[in-house]
């Protein structure tokens, strides 16, 4: 497995914000997003025995896991889920939804981009990121929660433009949450 990065946070987004979790971020994506705020492109390679172990050493009793990229869907396994399971993790893992999960993830996030096309037909969470027009990209999808996040385009002047899109669109539209990106606002990882 190709791991970027693997650390102890909060979660900052969607349902979870301010949970301690560990964050796994495997390397590699199937999009080329150009908002992307993650580089996952360098890696280690593991096993999934040399993970867990990996895992448990960080954990410091935290047993949240956010599984995330680049695209996870990629690499995460049927057996590691298993393995983490094994050892008391709540499995959440934040996709782009191009290709199937494994079948007992405990949470799913689902973030569509328009360059990829969406194969998952129901998630626990649509996180659809806003740019102040209509959201379609989660058209198709069931999902138990429906979470819009502004934008965030590197200038602070389009990004409160953005905000205040998105806020009024949750209020003419109240299936949709809010959703910041509070581990950007806290200057935490």
């Amino acid at each position: 497995m190709k791991i970027n990065e693997l650390f102890l946070s909060l979660q900052g987004e969607g349902h979870f914000t301010g949970t301690a979790a560990l964050f796994l971020r495997f390397a590699g994506c199937n999009l080329s997003c150009p908002f992307c705020d993650t580089l996952h492109t360098p890696f280690t390679e593991y096993t999934e025995a040399q993970l867990i172990g990996a895992v448990l050493e960080l954990s410091a009793g935290v047993r949240h896991i956010v599984i995330t990229g680049g695209e996870p869907s990629l690499q995460l396994t049927d057996s590691f889920v298993d393995l983490l399971h094994q050892h008391g993790f709540f499995v959440q893992v934040e996709t782009n939804g191009t290709h199937e999960l494994p079948a007992k993830v405990d949470w799913s996030t689902c973030s569509p981009k328009a360059n990829g096309t969406v194969v998952l037909t129901r998630i626990n969470e649509i996180k659809l990121l806003f740019d102040g027009s209509e959201p379609t990209l989660h058209q198709g999808l069931q999902a138990d929660e429906y979470r819009l996040q502004p934008l965030d385009t590197g200038n602070a002047e389009r990004n409160n433009e953005i905000t205040e899109k998105t806020i009024n669109y949750i209020l003419t539209h109240p299936q949709w949450k809010l959703s910041l990106q509070t581990h950007k606002i806290l200057s935490i990882q």
